[in-house]
């Protein structure tokens, strides 16, 4: 599984490149997304069931409607988020934000970083360039 790590400022167009970078990577394989949600939580809905199992500890509470599975683990760790996408088998996770981590980068805007590889770039550029990023393992 390829790892493309987007970062950049805040409202620098992280998630709009990545909106666009899905379908481009899409027609090689399947894509997973990791949104570093820093310092704003996700709120689960108060009182319907599937918040309620993850408040009484259930590791993994998922809820399916007639349009999509929604999963919240309870857990906080990236590495194991991406094991959880390898073993969905997962040809991309591109992850956004978690700057610290040592992958190789997209930097969107003008942000100095460590292990940059691109920046700027159109999604056609990426797809062209997939051999620059870290594979997980």
């Amino acid at each position: 599984m390829k790892i493309i790590q987007v970062a950049g400022r805040s409202n620098s167009g992280k998630t709009t490149f990545i909106r666009k970078l899905i379908p481009e990577l899409k027609k090689i394989g399947p894509v997973g997304v990791i949104k570093h949600l820093g310092d704003h939580e996700f709120v689960l809905e108060a009182e319907k069931d599937t918040t309620q199992f993850y408040e009484a500890g259930a590791d993994i509470t998922t809820g399916i409607d007639v349009k999509k599975t929604v999963s919240v683990i309870q857990s906080t760790d990236l590495d194991g988020t991406l094991h959880f996408y390898a073993e969905r088998g997962m040809h991309f996770t591109v992850i956004e934000g978690y700057k610290q981590r040592s992958y190789a980068k997209i930097v969107i805007g003008n942000l100095e970083i460590d292990r940059c590889v691109m920046s700027n770039p159109t999604p056609d550029e990426v797809i062209r360039s997939l051999h620059l990023f870290d594979d997980f393992k």
